[in-house]
């Protein structure tokens, strides 16, 4: 009964347009979407609406939460979602902002056995379950400069897609065993040739943080997927085609349509 009637709210928020004033935000911060055509903006714009009502934001470290940073944030990880069949980030509740990077205690074990936690300065992060953190400052840098192949946001957004089958191990939700298969063998291989050109001191297309973990390289390469798709397609055409099929999205095609 909760679902129905879930359902059914989602859909009606997923009717009602944007406010003109909201596109404005957008449009202004987030080039990548300002590009986009009339369709995938209408049916971007239901998926904000959705987000806005699902999704809390509290504001960290003195930042004041503002319609301008809920909305630059939950456009770009509704491109995420554009063209599926989505839970709307199912197991996250809540979105930290901070004004800018800030200091998180990673722990580790000594080798006498005690556990000590040392601050790292970050710029987002993504818990399996609950929250995702970001800083705003960057949020606002990596979005305006949309082809650079780095994006805060749709990095830690696609920490949480990765998070909804299995945990964060570097393979989203998949719709049949065929293509876990796919993905396993054409992402497990790009994962280790990466690692054997950095471990040969070759410079690499992708950011050589990909090599870090496979959910690393899953969520870095979703930022090559939209913020340089040519150069993806180029180089990495089985990645590329992998990603193709699981945002339906040609980002390759869609950017060179622009440019013409």
């Amino acid at each position: 009964m909760f679902g129905y009637f879930r359902n059914k709210r989602r859909k009606r928020l997923r009717a009602t347009p944007l406010p003109g004033a909201s596109w404005d935000i957008i449009d202004r911060n987030v080039p990548l979407i300002r590009a986009m055509d009339r369709h995938d903006r209408e049916e971007l714009g239901g998926l904000v609406q959705v987000l806005l009502h699902e999704k809390t934001f509290e504001g960290c470290g003195g930042l004041e939460i503002t319609n301008e940073i809920r909305l630059t944030i939950l456009a770009q990880a509704a491109v995420l979602l554009l063209h599926r069949e989505t839970g709307y980030y199912p197991t996250l509740k809540t979105i930290l902002v901070y004004p800018s990077a800030y200091f998180a205690h990673q722990s580790h074990v000594l080798p006498d056995g005690s556990v000590a936690a040392d601050p790292q300065l970050r710029l987002g992060e993504s818990w399996f379950q609950g929250s995702l953190v970001l800083a705003w400052d960057n949020v606002q840098s990596s979005a305006h400069n949309h082809d650079d192949g780095r994006n805060v946001t749709l990095h830690e957004f696609a920490h949480q897609l990765d998070g909804v089958a299995t945990g964060m191990d570097g393979a989203p939700k998949l719709p049949s065993r065929a293509r876990y298969r796919d993905w396993a063998r054409v992402l497990g291989a790009e994962y280790e040739t990466l690692i054997d050109q950095l471990h040969r001191g070759h410079k690499t297309k992708l950011d050589p943080y990909a090599a870090t973990n496979p959910p690393e390289f899953f969520a870095v390469a979703t930022e090559f997927f939209f913020e340089k798709p040519t150069t993806l397609r180029r180089h990495y055409p089985e990645l590329y085609q992998e990603l193709a099929a699981f945002y339906r999205q040609d980002t390759a095609e869609s950017s060179r349509v622009r440019a013409e």
